[in-house]
C-alpha cells in the first residue's frame, strides 16, 4: 500500500491546493485517476489490487461492470485477465442501432459487480446499480480503489450495496504523511475538510437524493459530552445562555479603564482576556473588582500570559508573584516549546481550583513558526492532558474533537493587517469557514468610538456565523 500511494503521488493522480467540486465546494485535495492510463505498470497494479480485494472478500458473482468512464479500463483488465464476462454501461443510450444502454450478454437474475476508482458519495455507483438493476440484474457489492470517507459506504449500503474499498483517503494520506511527500498541516485540513463534509441519504427511498449536513454539534450539545472539560462546559453554556461567542481582548494600561470595559461590555461577551503585566497601575484590589463584574456578567476571565518555561518555573508564575494569577483567572495559555512539563506545572497548580489551560496551536502573526509538526506536537499534548487543557489559540480548527475549544485572535469586520505582521480575519471567515468557535477582537472594539454598539456588531455577526454553521443543510 506504501508503494501504491508514492506511485499516485507521483503521477499526480492525488493533488493538492484548491480545487472546486462539481458541487461548488472548495476541496484542498483532487484525485483524479485518468491519468493512471497512461501509466500501463501502475493501471495493472491498480487492477490488481481490485481484483485481490473482491477475491479477499469472497464475493459471488457472475459478471463485471466498471462505471464510466474511468473505471473502465480497469475492468477490461480484470475481466480479461480472470476469463470473467464484462458489461458496459454507456452513460446514454445510442439513438441507432439497438439502443441499449448496457453492452454484453445479460442473463436477468444474475450478479453484477461495479468496479469504481473513486467513491465520495457514491452517487456514480447507484446510478450504474440503478441500470443493472433495470436490466434483471442483481447488484450487492462494489469494489473501489479509494473511499474519500463522505458517505458513500452508508448510502451504498441503505441502497442495498455493500462497499469493498482498497484503500481509504484517510489512510493514503498517512502514508504520504510518513514518506515526507505531503505537509502534516495539509494533512490535518484535508481531514477536516472530509469530515466537514459528508453526505447522507435523504428523501423517503434514499435512492439518488443527497443531503450534504453539517456534522456539527451545538454549543449546548458539546457541554454534554462525558469528555469536555468542566471550565469548557461552564463557557459554552453561558455561550449559548448570553448568545454570545466574543472574547474582548482588553489590552489597556490603566486598572480604571479595565474596569470599565467589563462593567460595560461584559454583558456582551463570553470571556474577558487580559494582560495583566501591561497594566501600570495594578493591585490586586482592582482584579477583585474584575472578578466580580465576571460573575456579576457572567463571563470568563483569560489571562493571556503566553507561560512558556520549565515546570517548575511556571507553576511559580502562576500562583505567585506579584499577579497570583490562578487566584482570579478563569483560563491561561501556554507554548509547547518546552514539553509537557509546562502543562503539568500548570496543571499542579490550577486544576484544584478549576482553572483551564488552552495551548498555542497556531498564532495570527505573519511568519510564525506554529504550523505543522508543531501544532500536531500541541494537539497530541492536549489530548494527554484534556482533564486540564480544555482548548487552544489558533487560527482555525486543528482537531475534530467537540470536547475541545478553539478560540482565535485577529479578528476585524474588515480583513486585512498592521505595520507589525498582525493578520486579521472577518467574524465571518473564522467561525463559519475555520471551524473556530470563539472570536478574540481588541482593537477592532477598543479603537470604535462606540464601543458597546461596535462589541454588540462583533457578537452578532459571530454568533450568526455560528448558528449558520451547526443549522444550514445543503441540497447538492
Amino acid at each position: 500500500m506504501d508503494r501504491l500511494a508514492s506511485e499516485l503521488h507521483r503521477v499526480e493522480a492525488l493533488r493538492f491546493g484548491e480545487f472546486v467540486l462539481k458541487s461548488g465546494l472548495v476541496s484542498p485535495v483532487y484525485v483524479d485517476l485518468r491519468v493512471i492510463v497512461s501509466y500501463p505498470a501502475l493501471l495493472n497494479k491498480v487492477a490488481h489490487l481490485l481484483f485481490q480485494t473482491t477475491r479477499d472478500a469472497g464475493i459471488q458473482y457472475d459478471s463485471v461492470c466498471g462505471v464510466p468512464y474511468t473505471a473502465l479500463p480497469l475492468a477490461t483488465i480484470i475481466c480479461s485477465t480472470n476469463q470473467i464476462p464484462m458489461l458496459i454501461r454507456r452513460k446514454e443510450a445510442k439513438e441507432h442501432g439497438t439502443k441499449r444502454i448496457v453492452e454484453g450478454i445479460i442473463n436477468a437474475g444474475e450478479t453484477c459487480l461495479i468496479i469504481e476508482d473513486v467513491v465520495t458519495t457514491g452517487s456514480s455507483v447507484l446510478e450504474t446499480a440503478e441500470v443493472l438493476r433495470k436490466e434483471g440484474l442483481n447488484v450487492t457489492d462494489a469494489i473501489v480503489l479509494l473511499d474519500r470517507e463522505q458517505g458513500g459506504e452508508a448510502m451504498l449500503a441503505k441502497n442495498g450495496i455493500h462497499l469493498h474499498s482498497v484503500c481509504t483517503l484517510t489512510k493514503v494520506l498517512k502514508i504520504l504523511e510518513q514518506q515526507n511527500k505531503v505537509a502534516s498541516a495539509m494533512v490535518m485540513k484535508v481531514e477536516r475538510f472530509i469530515q466537514e463534509n459528508v453526505s447522507k441519504p435523504s428523501g423517503e427511498n434514499g435512492a439518488t437524493s443527497i443531503k450534504r449536513t453539517c456534522k456539527e454539534m451545538s454549543f449546548g450539545a458539546r457541554a454534554e459530552l462525558p469528555g469536555t472539560h468542566p471550565l469548557a462546559v461552564r463557557l459554552l453554556r453561558l455561550m449559548e445562555k448570553k448568545q454570545s461567542n466574543l472574547c474582548l481582548s482588553a489590552d489597556v494600561t490603566k486598572s480604571s479603564e479595565l474596569l470599565q470595559l467589563a462593567a460595560v461590555l461584559g454583558p456582551s461577551i463570553c470571556v474577558l482576556k487580559t494582560h495583566i503585566d501591561i497594566l501600570e497601575d495594578f493591585t490586586l484590589e482592582a482584579i477583585k473588582e474584575l472578578r466580580r463584574l465576571a460573575d456579576q456578567h457572567e463571563f470568563l476571565i483569560f489571562e493571556d500570559r503566553k507561560f512558556a518555561d520549565i515546570g517548575n518555573t511556571v507553576k511559580h508564575q502562576y500562583e505567585g508573584g506579584v499577579f497570583k494569577i490562578a487566584s482570579w483567572s478563569d483560563i491561561v495559555n501556554a507554548h509547547v516549546v518546552p514539553g509537557p512539563g509546562v502543562v503539568k506545572g500548570l496543571k499542579a497548580v490550577g486544576q484544584p481550583l478549576q482553572r483551564g489551560c488552552l495551548l498555542i496551536g497556531e498564532m495570527s502573526s505573519e511568519g510564525s513558526l506554529a504550523t505543522g509538526e508543531y501544532t500536531k506536537a500541541t494537539v497530541k499534548m492536549a489530548e494527554e492532558h484534556s482533564d486540564f487543557v480544555l482548548g487552544f489559540i489558533s487560527g482555525s480548527r486543528i482537531v475534530e474533537k467537540p470536547e475541545f475549544l478553539h478560540l482565535t485572535p485577529g479578528v476585524q469586520m474588515q480583513a486585512g493587517g498592521d505595520r507589525f505582521g498582525q493578520k486579521y480575519l472577518s467574524p465571518q471567515e473564522v467561525i463559519g469557514k475555520k471551524g473556530s468557535d470563539i472570536i478574540i477582537v481588541g482593537r477592532g472594539i477598543l479603537s470604535a468610538p462606540g464601543r458597546l454598539e461596535e462589541a454588540e456588531i462583533y457578537r452578532k455577526a459571530a454568533w450568526e456565523s455560528y448558528l449558520q454553521r451547526v443549522g444550514v443543510s445543503t441540497q447538492v
